[in-house]
């Protein structure tokens, strides 16, 4: 109680990046899970515009093999698409389902995450009071995420630090001798 709970706003170019890495950023974005502040069970993230979002891709033969089902509510009613059908039908469906598969399904979900997420084909959108032209967009999430990627967001964390932190904490493990303490002895 009592905390202001501040709500940035990012913008992400889906262009050329993969759907599963890209949506769990996003995901993780939408929950707030990149803040200090995180809490599992209050409203914690931002504002998400993906703009260029029917340039993603897949890798290996998802555009043909990948199956989106759903059903109907009739007998008989079970229908599917591949993602090339998804992508011409409704490009936006293809991020919009994999960024709330990986929400979990509450009332925060419902309510606040997926009311913050925006998505656009083209590089053009509406939100320039928020995200001025001159905003540079996160980068692009790399194919083998390290200990030092935090979202792309280095505002909030401090690489310097946490390095140092890294550092410090090998070579006390380093140095520290292995003693084995039996049950028995007198410094159990």
């Amino acid at each position: 109680p009592g905390r202001l709970i501040q709500q940035s706003w990012h913008l992400v170019d889906a262009e050329g990046q993969t759907v599963g890495r890209l949506a769990g950023q996003i995901a993780q974005i939408l929950r707030g899970k990149h803040k200090p502040t995180f809490l599992p069970n209050k409203d914690m993230g931002d504002h998400v515009v993906v703009i260029n979002a029917e340039k993603v891709e897949f890798t290996g033969n998802k555009w043909k093999n990948k199956l989106y089902r759903w059903h109907t509510g009739y007998p008989g009613g079970l229908k599917q698409r591949t993602a090339k059908e998804m992508l011409e039908r409704n490009p936006l469906k293809i991020m919009k389902k994999a960024i709330l598969g990986m929400l979990r399904r509450n009332t925060l979900r419902h309510s606040f995450m997926e009311k913050r997420l925006f998505l656009y084909t083209g590089p053009n959108h509406p939100h320039t009071r928020e995200l001025p032209p001159s905003t540079p967009a996160l980068p692009p999430v790399p194919r083998k995420i390290s200990h030092d990627f935090h979202f792309g967001l280095d505002s909030y964390a401090h690489p310097e630090t946490f390095q140092r932190e890294i550092r410090i904490s090998r070579n006390r493990k380093k140095n520290r001798p292995y003693t084995r303490k039996y049950r028995n002895s007198p410094d159990f």
